[in-house]
């Protein structure tokens, strides 16, 4: 067996992802091994520094945390109405009020939609995934510019229940 026969093997193992292979043959003996060596990576991670959790010095108190707001003060530091909801991002992405910027808008203030109403579309990764409202109503606001990015959880429209 040569060199060039052996490169072949190589080759073959690449393309079919392969990390071992092994041939006895007329009394010659050879085993190809791919990928990390685990006497090394075992070797390595006990070498690599161990880390402790540290007590927070005595006196330490951690700060206090506000108490969650009830519904009445969620809606009044929201500005929305008792009869009003928020449609937000399912996602993170680029906001978009139409299919096409020469489209028109799937909704505007005004539109009375259903659980089924495409109210935008938000762009993630390349893929168009259009937004359903999932309630039915009026729109009452547009909260989001068109071509905006978006995070997962941002109110896009306000919606009056009914």
């Amino acid at each position: 067996m040569d060199i060039d026969e052996i490169k072949q093997i190589l080759e073959l193992m690449d393309e079919h992802g392969l990390s071992y292979f092994q041939l006895d043959q007329d009394g010659a003996k050879l085993e190809l091994k791919k990928g990390p060596d685990m006497e090394s990576i075992r070797s390595f991670m006990s070498a690599a520094p161990s880390y402790t959790m540290m007590q927070a010095p005595q006196g330490y108190a951690p700060p206090p945390v506000a108490a969650p707001a009830g519904p009445a003060d969620a809606a009044a530091s929201t500005g929305l109405a008792s009869d009003e909801v928020e449609i937000k991002s399912p996602m993170v992405g680029t906001f978009y009020r139409s299919s096409k910027p020469e489209n028109p808008a799937f909704v505007e203030v005004g539109s009375v939609i259903g659980p089924d109403s495409t109210v935008c579309i938000i762009e993630a990764m390349k893929v168009f995934n259009e937004i359903a409202a999932e309630i039915s109503g009026t729109i009452t606001a547009l909260l989001v510019e068109n071509g905006t990015p978006v995070q997962f959880g941002e109110p896009l429209f306000r919606v009056r229940k009914g």
